[in-house]
C-alpha cells in the first residue's frame, strides 16, 4: 500500500522511537517498536500486494488476483526489482489465459528484471517455451526447455517440462497438410 521509500522511513523513524524507549528504561515498549520496525523492513522486500495475489492465485481466483495487481499503480515506483519480476510474473500467469503476445511480453520483462527462486524463474522460461512452440519458434522454446530444466534443481517441474518436450515432438512429427495434387500449399 506504501510506496518502499516510506516503508523505509516509517522503519526509521519506529527504531529511533525504540531506542527513545530503551533510554527511557521503557524496554518492552522499545522491543515491541523494534519488531514494528522489522515488519516495515520486512515489507520493504516483500511487497504485501503481491503476497495477496499469490494467495489469491494459490486458491485459483484469477479475478482476486488480477484485482489485487490492479491496485499497483506505478511498479517502477512502487516495488523494488525483483518485486517488479513478480509483479510482471504474475501478469503474465493472468493474462496467458487470454492473450498469449502480452503474456510473451510480461514473462520476457519478468526474466530480464529477475525473480528470487530459481524454481519461478524455471517457470517462467516453460510459459515462454509454450508461447514459442505455438508460434512455430523450435529452438527458441528448445533452449528456454533447456534452461528451465538447468534452473530446476529439485526437479519440482521436471513432469511439465517432459511433456512440452513431448508436445514439441509430436508437433515436429506431425505430416504437414497438403493443399492441392501438388502437395504445396
Amino acid at each position: 500500500m506504501f510506496n518502499k521509500n516510506i516503508k523505509l522511513v516509517l522503519a526509521v523513524l519506529v527504531v529511533a522511537l525504540a531506542v527513545w524507549q530503551f533510554a527511557d528504561r521503557s524496554i518492552g515498549n522499545g522491543i515491541l517498536l523494534i519488531l514494528l520496525a522489522g515488519i516495515f523492513v520486512l515489507l520493504y522486500f516483500k511487497n504485501e500486494i503481491l503476497i495477496l495475489a499469490f494467495l489469491r492465485l494459490r486458491k485459483q481466483d484469477f479475478a482476486g488476483a488480477q484485482k489485487w495487481l490492479n491496485k499497483i499503480k506505478n511498479p517502477e515506483a512502487a516495488l523494488v526489482r525483483k518485486q517488479q519480476g513478480y509483479y510482471n510474473y504474475l501478469n503474465g500467469l493472468m493474462v496467458s489465459q487470454t492473450n498469449m503476445i502480452q503474456a510473451e511480453k510480461y514473462f520476457k520483462k519478468a526474466v530480464q528484471l529477475g525473480l528470487s527462486m530459481d524454481a519461478d524463474l524455471a517457470m517462467a522460461k516453460i510459459n515462454l517455451a509454450g508461447i514459442a512452440m505455438t508460434k512455430n519458434r523450435r529452438r527458441e522454446a528448445d533452449l528456454l526447455l533447456a534452461e528451465a530444466k538447468k534452473l530446476d534443481k529439485h526437479n519440482m517441474l521436471g513432469e511439465q517440462i517432459k511433456m512440452m518436450k513431448q508436445q514439441m515432438k509430436q508437433a515436429a512429427n506431425m505430416p504437414r497438410q497438403q493443399y492441392g495434387r501438388g502437395g504445396r500449399r
